[in-house]
Parts: C-alpha cells; sequence; structure tokens
C-alpha cells in the first residue's frame, strides 16, 4: 500500500497530559506536510492550531489539514449537557471533527436508550461536522462491542472508534474485524491506540478501518527519510 494512502488516513494524534503548544505546533507542521486527515490534539489548543494550519497550508500552496479533538475524555462519564457544550465550544474555535467517549459504565448497566441518546445530542451539537464515537473496546466484552456498533448504526454518527489510548489497551485487528461485520454504511471505523508500524497500519485498514489514530506512522515516514 502507499505511504501516501496510509499518511491520507491517519489522525496524527498527541493528547498528553503534558503537551505543550511546541510539541502541539510540530503535529500541526507534520500534517501539513505529509497531509494526513486530521491532527487530533487537546481541545485547549483548538483555537491556535486551527489559526496556524491555515496559515501554514497556505503558505505552502497545500490543502488544509483537518482539526480534530476529544470531549469527555478520557473517561466518558459526563454529563451529555456538558459533552455538548464542550463539542460546541470546539467547533467554535475551528475544530472541524469531535471524537467523543461514550459513558462505559451506561453501557455495563445496559442503559442503551441513555447512549443512544448522548451520541445523538453530541452529534446535534456539531451540526455538519464529523463525529467519531469512541467505546473503549478494551473494557468491553463482544456482546458489548456488537451493542455499541448497532447503537452508532442507529445514532447519526460519522465513525466508531476502538480507543482512547489511555486504558487498558488500543485498536487490535480483533476489534476492527469485528466492527467491520456490525457496522452499517455510512458509518467508518477508526482503529486507534497501539499501531506501531506501517505493517500495522496497512493491515487495520485492510481490516476495515478508515481512520487511524496515531503518532507513531508520521514519526516512522521522517526516520526513513532521514535514512
Amino acid at each position: 500500500m502507499d505511504i501516501k494512502e496510509i499518511l491520507s488516513k491517519v489522525d496524527h494524534t498527541l493528547l498528553a497530559v503534558d503537551a505543550t503548544w511546541d510539541q502541539i505546533k510540530v503535529i500541526c507542521d507534520d500534517a501539513v506536510k505529509y497531509q494526513t486527515a486530521s491532527v487530533c490534539i487537546p481541545a485547549a489548543y483548538v483555537k491556535k492550531a486551527s489559526e496556524y494550519i491555515k496559515e501554514e497550508a497556505a503558505e505552502q500552496h497545500l490543502p488544509n489539514v483537518k482539526v480534530c479533538t476529544v470531549i469527555g475524555f478520557p473517561n466518558g462519564y459526563s454529563t451529555t449537557a456538558v459533552k455538548c457544550m464542550e463539542a460546541r465550544e470546539a467547533i467554535e474555535n475551528g475544530a472541524d471533527e469531535i471524537d467523543m467517549v461514550i459513558h462505559v459504565g451506561a453501557l455495563k448497566d445496559k442503559k442503551y436508550d441513555d447512549i443512544l441518546k448522548d451520541i445523538k445530542s453530541v452529534k446535534t451539537a456539531c451540526e455538519d461536522k464529523v463525529l467519531k464515537v469512541i467505546i473503549e473496546t478494551c473494557l468491553l466484552t463482544d456482546e458489548e462491542k456488537i451493542k455499541m456498533c448497532e447503537i452508532v448504526n442507529e445514532s447519526g454518527a460519522d465513525y466508531i472508534k476502538t480507543s482512547t489510548g489511555f486504558s487498558k489497551g488500543g485498536a487490535t485487528k480483533e476489534d476492527v474485524a469485528l466492527f467491520a461485520k456490525y457496522v452499517k454504511a455510512p458509518v467508518k471505523i477508526k482503529a486507534a491506540g497501539g499501531i506501531a508500524s506501517l505493517e500495522d497500519a496497512e493491515e487495520f485498514i485492510k481490516l476495515g478501518a478508515d481512520r487511524l489514530g496515531t503518532s507513531r506512522i508520521v514519526k516512522i515516514v521522517k526516520n526513513m527519510e532521514e535514512q
């Protein structure tokens, strides 16, 4: 698979608690240079990053790169009202895509209607922007993962996403294959967490992932160029 094709599916990610603007700026520079699908960054940096990316892309005569941020992150148990407020503010600040975390405890309690309402409400707050739903697969049974595929299918969200990268584990090939079996178009799949090589990336894409949440792929490509 062509490296450019892989990069075009990467949400180039930096969500570390101690991430500084200088580090976010490097992520943005890389995203513009390598034309990744987006940068996925903390909400506090969205406004500055959005403005910066537009300026850099225009100066280099390159297409703009989308800005993605996370809400209800990483635990997902914020109230729906708070998630909606986060989403609206992020979009006002320039976010093009929103990755939200479900309330995993509500799923364990089988409060499926509450989860569906939560996602639908955030999607409404997002208006025409892309919404990805993080279900934290490492905490779920296969039955719960399948149920979440059904809920996301019904919700109007654009993507189902495996992981925050802040829990017990990240994306697995088995989970992406399961998603591919149970999600229905137009819902797409994002694999995130633990994607460590170009081979990993290519396999996840072949299994059905349309997006990859990772910081490593761009680093690998940069290292290849330096050798």
